[in-house]
């Protein structure tokens, strides 16, 4: 029924506007829905928090920070069992795989399941980020509605990256970020077609924003920079590149699951008292930590000691520079704890604390000795651009997000040289960033791979029924003479019933001219298996990756157990081509 009703309704608006304007008004539509999830999430995110710390504020040396987290993730780990059955769908590594094999179609349950899910793991502190899923759920809005409107795969990635960026834009107030965001990480390419829907739907998520949820996450205080601060922005920018490095491999490791042999309660509840524990000696890891973020950007460094248990020892400057290169390794661990023990979050938020505790590092060390007196804040805020340019592998993303953030682009030289400089090194280990990283090695998804365009082929359209079938009985003197009316480069050896036995290649019959053939000698004799059979069911894109890693040319394709007949890798390049032609024309919005 209702896929009736969405065809009807695709019709309809066919007869009433263009293909272009739609997906224009799509993407306001999906701007508006992503600014309002973002504004819900951070609302609800720091009303439980601000709870939180009040509650705590209350109790002696902040005892509640041990059982809050866990209470949180058991909660989460609670609604995606019981209520949500298991089908949220968690991280921005997921989105990449249903734009790349699922056609960019997301249930529709992730609309508002991050929702509840983060508020709660974040709220009741879990140290992570919100960016992840309002980008989640952001994603789920665009492909819903392009699934309401039967769009085309393109049409519903772009609403999908469109959903993206409004939840991005609204979370941060940064419109060009936002976008950046999704061409980098989501899409991977920046045409114009893509770019104006995703602008419009960015700048709709913060005008949405602006309007319900002025506050912003934190406010940056930063003055212009000074050249003989160059040579120690270029330290950050090597020390960002290596940070990077550790929060990737520590994140990829410890989300994976922590307690794996135990069952999910348990593991929620034991990783949750981990992470009490931890935010009982760094109270700044509770939650996503932008209020200990906007103390330290303010140049309050005495907020770090309130809740700590070693507020006396934190008078000692060097001692206040230990804690302060411990919050920048424990955030990670803290963010991984989180969501490996079952808990609703992101690296992103905690990628942009660590990369601001490695700048409040850098400028307080050079500091203390006296040399020169570096601007903190600046400092600040470039290692958190550090940070993410060389995590996400997003150098756009992460410059324009910071100069956005701070109203200005006073910072924009060091932050490109500090950005540039982070990508590089972490480029050096890690070929992908961590969202790619996983799936490429885990998932055999490429991100050169277009799976969308290569899913739209049939494969029942590219397969060779003109074959020449014979039977492994056959006199190897007879099968030359049914060679010589051929042109066929494989042959199928198949039994009565129409199952494969082996085929013959090209290359097999070369090297058989000119050895003494025997009477007695078969087409058995000279077969071969195939190094592998297509199922008819199968992807295309399936089909293609076999093609890469079996470096073979035909392939025989299967049935029901019968063969059908043969796959070339030149037809379906060809009809690749074909479908990028078609699409282009699809996506030029302005030809339409």
């Amino acid at each position: 029924m209702l896929k009736s009703l969405s065809y009807k309704i695709a019709r309809w608006r066919l007869k009433i506007n263009s293909q272009r304007n739609f997906l224009i008004y799509c993407s306001v539509f999906v701007g508006f829905f992503g600014g309002l999830a973002a504004v819900a999430l951070k609302f609800l995110v720091h009303f439980m928090e601000d709870v939180s710390r009040n509650i705590s504020s209350h109790l002696p040396f902040h005892i509640i920070y041990v059982f809050l987290p866990a209470l949180g993730i058991f909660l989460t780990v609670a609604w995606q069992h019981l209520i949500n059955r298991d089908r949220i769908q968690k991280g921005i590594g997921n989105i990449l795989v249903n734009i790349k094999k699922n056609r960019s179609n997301i249930r529709s349950n992730n609309i508002y399941s991050h929702l509840v899910t983060s508020s709660l793991t974040i709220g009741f502190g879990g140290s992570a980020g919100l960016e992840a899923p309002i980008v989640c759920t952001g994603a789920a809005i665009g492909s819903g509605v392009g699934k309401i409107f039967n769009l085309s795969p393109y049409e519903k990635t772009v609403l999908l990256a469109a959903g993206a960026s409004a939840g991005i834009a609204a979370v941060f107030n940064s419109p060009i970020a936002g976008v950046l965001f999704s061409l980098e990480i989501l899409i991977g390419e920046i045409t114009i077609p893509t770019f104006i829907p995703l602008l419009i739907a960015s700048a709709t998520g913060v005008v949405v924003s602006k309007i319900l949820y002025s506050g912003q996450l934190f406010h940056l205080v930063t003055e212009g920079w000074v050249v003989s601060a160059l040579p120690f922005y270029l330290v950050l920018g090597v020390l960002s590149g290596y940070i990077a490095v550790y929060i990737a491999k520590v994140a990829g490791s410890l989300e994976k699951g922590i307690l794996i042999k135990q069952n999910r309660y348990v593991r929620a509840l034991g990783g949750g008292l981990m992470l009490g524990l931890i935010i009982m000696i760094f109270p700044a890891l509770f939650g996503e930590g932008y209020h200990y973020l906007q103390e330290i950007l303010n140049g309050n460094l005495e907020a770090l000691k309130d809740e700590s248990l070693f507020n006396g020892w934190l008078a000692n400057p060097w001692i206040m520079l230990l804690f302060i290169g411990a919050l920048v390794l424990m955030k990670i661990v803290a963010a991984g704890i989180t969501i490996g023990a079952g808990g609703n979050g992101g690296t992103f938020a905690p990628t942009m604390f660590t990369g601001a505790f490695l700048g409040l590092f850098v400028a307080f060390a050079v500091n203390q000795t006296g040399l020169i007196h570096l601007n903190t804040s600046n400092f600040i805020a470039v290692g958190m651009a550090g940070a993410l340019s060389g995590v996400l592998h997003a150098p756009l993303t992460a410059i324009f997000l910071i100069a956005e953030i701070t109203g200005g682009y006073v910072l924009f030289i060091p932050l490109m040289l500090v950005s540039a400089i982070s990508y590089m090194i972490s480029r050096l280990y890690n070929k992908h960033n961590m969202y790619w990283h996983d799936l490429i090695h885990e998932k055999n998804i490429n991100p050169g791979r277009d799976y969308g365009m290569l899913n739209a082929i049939s494969l029942d359209s590219i397969i060779n029924r003109d074959y020449t079938a014979i039977n492994k009985q056959m006199p190897v003197t007879d099968f030359y003479k049914t060679l010589a009316s051929s042109s066929a480069n494989i042959f199928a050896v198949l039994n009565k019933t129409g199952e494969l036995e082996g085929v013959i290649w090209m290359d097999e019959i070369r090297r058989h001219l000119f050895t003494a053939i025997e009477e007695r000698n078969t087409v058995a004799d000279i077969m071969v298996t195939p190094p592998a059979m297509i199922d008819y069911a199968e992807p295309v894109s399936n089909v293609m990756d076999l093609f890469d890693g079996l470096d073979v040319w035909q392939l025989p394709v299967i049935k029901d157990g019968l063969f059908v007949g043969f796959v070339s890798k030149s037809t379906l390049l060809s009809k690749y081509r074909e479908v990028i032609i078609q699409q282009h024309n699809e996506t030029d919005l302005f030809a339409r």
